[in-house]
């Protein structure tokens, strides 16, 4: 009886409070690497730059990615929500414009704009460009432009361009915002969302 008290006790929590998921790859590096598992809190609305967000890719980033993840692959499915394997249509990125905003890139100092004024971001690895692929893009309401951290290694809005919503994710695809690395123990730490600056 106890078992099933905690049992019911912990999808509660990881349904509507806080969840765990595997980072599966260096798209985020160096903020996140790859085979971090974190923790991110679920009841949360208030996304805003710089927020580290967990969001369903389905219909935007995986556009043919349909059917229940548990009827297809229960196995992987249920690795995913024990959150020891990545999933296919879940991703991890920075917020770097929300709705109403003008995100361009790259200025004459090589760094990405906001409504026209250029942004530090202290996250990305020594050396690493803002962008290799120039854009400009006005953020629908509603909607976000992200990217991962690792410019050169991630699949982010920049490449979904010429789709449909051009490259924006609808907020309410997000799951919640990342807060903790929980594992491995020699990484543990609060994770920071930094905004960047003018």
């Amino acid at each position: 009886m106890a078992f099933f008290i905690a049992a019911v006790i912990l999808v509660v929590v990881r349904h509507f409070f806080f969840d765990i998921f595997f980072i599966p790859s260096e798209s985020m590096e160096p903020t996140l690497e790859s085979g971090d598992r974190i923790v991110v809190e679920k009841s949360y609305d208030d996304i805003a730059r710089g927020d580290i967000v967990v969001f369903d890719g389905t219909g935007s980033f995986d556009p043919y990615q349909s059917a229940s993840p548990w009827a297809t692959d229960p196995v992987r499915t249920a690795g995913q929500w024990l959150g020891i394997v990545g999933s296919d249509t879940i991703y991890v990125k920075r917020v770097i414009g929300v709705g109403g905003d003008k995100v361009s890139c790259c200025g004459p100092a090589g760094k990405i704009s906001v409504n026209g004024q250029e942004i530090d971001e202290p996250y990305l690895a020594t050396g690493m460009k803002a962008s290799e692929q120039k854009f400009t893009v006005q953020v629908p309401e509603g909607r976000l432009w992200v990217m991962g951290d690792n410019r050169n290694n991630s699949r982010d809005s920049r490449a979904l361009l010429g789709s449909a919503g051009g490259g924006m994710i609808r907020q309410e695809k997000v799951l919640g915002e990342s807060r903790w690395v929980i594992w491995p123990f020699s990484r543990w730490q609060t994770i920071e969302h930094d905004s960047g600056s003018s």
